[in-house]
């Protein structure tokens, strides 16, 4: 298997970099190309645009440090230029490279005219993101060459206006005439091929929208899966029970000779729902789900039509659950692919000029990131909240927060954090079947709406973290917001004591038999995380030291179990898998950090020491870990060629969370981390960092900072800050 470089810019700029600018209001974060020399002058590039945009030249070369608080230090020096005047630090969310070709569809089924430079630069992206050797996509930026990734990429490239005799697309036509063609797209491919008309709705798997007819307490019903989940097949039924699809253009019929290696009017495609290429096949239906699939493509057939009682009942219940998620979410929605379906959608039912649309085309922009390798499409409108929580406990455990000059850095960043909390449950919470949010933190901006477990709990701990300050205002936040909080996370906790991510479990896991998605695995229902869990664990401790007499019963109750939890979802080898990061070694710090807060060390547990002796036996040479992202592929840990800043940073705070008690295991990965910070304090963007649903990657360059200041500052606060030899 061929290795993707981490970070690929054979494609110069199509557009002026300097003339890019990051806009940030309240969290959103929005790019915008200047053409106009008077508007370039009043608004000066920050280091934070030229930082992403790759050109950042500015950073002062620091004194070279000799001790691990004084690495950290230069990586705050470092870090701190790259806040935003908000206080949160701005980020690509990228990896997945399903995500641009949603919304290219999306403008080119509309008709709307991407902002000034977007093409030009998307293109770029994709130029830059295509296999090293096969010039192939796969479902994310590492991995090997796919048919949902080849395919859906170079229609996009062909719908932004590259040619076909274009070297790109040429070397990527041929991979993906080695692969099978379209016809092998899995069943999110067929879906947006069938919008483009490029693929026909009888060759795709039935996506009934009459499931939303089902009673709320049948388990089928889609209010009891996942949020993404349902947010995506939502309007994705909507569209397959429309029909809706382009008309035929010459572009069209010149794209059905391109993408198949059939001719494309000799198919017969209900034979092919499902023909999928072995190396998109990651989650195999199972025969429930064949079967299942064969009864709905019978009443599909004979009896669905648009003007059907039940299809149309049907149609206008997913179209007001699609409403409820544009205006819970004030049209940023949960994520992009459902969010470029609804701007179809709002187009087809409300018209090119309606308020709904503008609305959509106004927070589009929250989705596109520009950076040095062009502009791409993240995986939600961000992780403002996320990394900002991060960085605030990062300089907290250096420190940094008794030194006045570092102050302003974190005060900021707490006014974001304090911003960002959301005061009210969405708008008919349960008829659109979402959790409570009013006291939550979500992943990227209060706008977005959604709850998230480990998000209000990392805020929270942020917030109390600093009230041992004395120049602090520990009122800014109230009381009241606080106890708001802890009320979401107690009503999150599932009944084995764990914590999902978005809401709690709706359903059996038997659910994912009936798992449409050939690509991802565990997605139809939440699952409890170690992550979550921990998070939860540490923020309620945090909040009980600081409100001892509030709803202590349960607090305590809730904790107790939560421990218990993570106790038994420790593996045989020791070890706990990380499912929104890579991989081991992100879980198991969480975990660990559990443990350690009621009290189990190395020393006196048996489930610390099984953990630690996992972890220091996949110590490398060089002292660091790395893990590659096929180790959350197949569930078994799995070495990257070189060992990761961001997977040692992890390790070096599991293992002095645990006490263990050999320093030099410790030190040694404390010294890669500091070999690696660059004279000026910076590291490196390295592999990519997290994952979801397994199988699919996605990229967190705010981790480099954060956990490395953290993990330098907590090894010197263990065993003083002295020279690392």
């Amino acid at each position: 298997m061929v290795v993707v470089n981490y970070v690929r810019n054979e494609h110069p700029p199509a557009t002026d970099l300097k003339r890019w600018r990051m806009k940030v209001e309240d969290g959103r974060q929005t790019w915008h190309y200047l053409t106009n020399d008077t508007d370039l002058k009043n608004w000066p590039q920050t280091a934070a645009d030229q930082y992403w945009l790759g050109i950042y030249n500015e950073a002062p070369v620091l004194p070279t440090a000799k001790t691990p608080i004084e690495a950290a230090r230069n990586g705050f020096e470092f870090y701190k230029e790259l806040q935003t005047e908000d206080g949160h630090w701005a980020g690509k969310y990228d990896g997945p490279m399903f995500l641009i070709p949603g919304m290219v569809i999306a403008y080119y089924v509309t008709g709307v005219s991407w902002p000034e430079g977007y093409p030009e630069e998307i293109i770029r992206y994709l130029k830059n993101r295509a296999h090293p050797q096969d010039g192939g996509w796969g479902i994310h930026f590492e991995s090997e060459s796919t048919v949902f990734g080849t395919a859906l990429n170079y229609l996009s490239l062909r719908l932004l206006g590259l040619p076909a005799e274009d070297p790109v697309c040429i070397k990527a036509r041929k991979t993906l005439h080695r692969l099978g063609g379209a016809l092998a797209s899995p069943h999110w491919g067929k879906f947006w091929l069938s919008i483009m008309n490029l693929y026909q709705y009888e060759g795709m798997n039935p996506v009934p929208p009459e499931l939303w007819l089902l009673p709320d307490w049948v388990p089928l019903h889609p209010g009891n899966w996942w949020c993404h989940c349902r947010a995506v097949y939502l309007p994705m039924g909507w569209l397959y029970a429309y029909r809706y699809k382009m008309d035929e253009t010459d572009l069209i019929r010149e794209l059905r000779k391109e993408l198949y290696v059939e001719d494309y009017e000799s198919i017969q495609w209900s034979k092919h729902r499902n023909n999928v290429c072995k190396l998109d096949l990651y989650n195999p239906h199972t025969v429930i789900m064949e079967q299942a699939f064969g009864l709905i493509s019978m009443y599909e057939k004979y009896a669905a039509s648009p003007s059907q009682y039940f299809r149309k009942w049907a149609l206008d219940v997913s179209l007001e659950q699609i409403r409820g998620e544009d205006e819970a979410t004030k049209y940023n929605d949960i994520g992009p692919v459902n969010k470029a379906m609804h701007m179809i959608i709002v187009w087809i039912v409300d018209g090119p000029n309606s308020k709904s649309f503008q609305k959509h085309l106004d927070r589009n922009l929250d989705f596109m990131w520009m950076g040095e390798n062009g502009l791409n499409c993240n995986g939600t409108n961000g992780s403002q909240l996320w990394d900002a929580s991060f960085a605030v406990q990062a300089m907290i455990e250096a420190d940094l927060a008794d030194d006045p000059k570092y102050r302003p850095y974190i005060l900021k960043a707490m006014d974001f954090i304090d911003s960002m909390q959301i005061k009210t449950d969405p708008p008919n919470c349960n008829k659109i079947y979402r959790h409570i949010s009013k006291g939550a933190w979500p992943f990227s901006t209060r706008d977005q709406s959604y709850t998230l477990s480990d998000c209000t709990a990392e805020a929270l701990k942020s917030i109390l973290l600093m009230r041992k300050y004395s120049w602090y205002n520990p009122k800014k936040i109230s009381d009241d917001r606080l106890f708001d909080a802890v009320n979401i996370l107690l009503s999150m906790q599932n009944s084995d004591g764990g914590f999902a991510s978005y809401e709690k479990i709706r359903a059996s896991n038997l659910m994912e038999w009936l798992n449409p998605a050939e690509v991802f695995a565990n997605i139809m229902v939440e699952y409890n995380y170690p992550e979550c869990t921990t998070a939860v664990v540490l923020g309620l401790a945090s909040f009980r030291k600081h409100y001892p007499d509030h709803r202590t019963k349960e607090i305590n109750k809730c904790i107790t179990r939560a421990v218990e939890w993570i106790r038994k979802a420790q593996a045989e080898d020791g070890s706990w898998y990380g499912s929104w990061g890579v991989c081991f070694t992100y879980a198991m710090m969480f975990a660990l950090e559990s443990l350690a807060s009621v009290g189990e060390f190395y020393q006196n547990s048996e489930s610390v020491r099984k953990a630690c002796d996992f972890l220091v036996g996949r110590q490398n040479a060089d002292g660091g870990w790395g893990e590659s992202y096929q180790a959350s592929e197949i569930q078994h840990w799995v070495y990257h060629r070189e060992s990761q800043v961001v997977n040692t940073a992890w390790a070096v705070i599991t293992l002095t969370a645990a006490k263990y008690p050999i320093q030099s295991y410790i030190s040694r990965g404390v010294k890669l981390i500091m070999q690696r910070q660059r004279p000026n304090g910076e590291w490196l963007q390295e592999a990519i960092e997290g994952v979801f649903n397994k199988n699919c990657m996605i990229a967190y360059p705010n981790y480099k900072f954060a956990f490395s200041i953290w993990a330098l500052s907590r090894y010197a606060k263990v065993y003083g800050d002295h020279p690392i030899e």
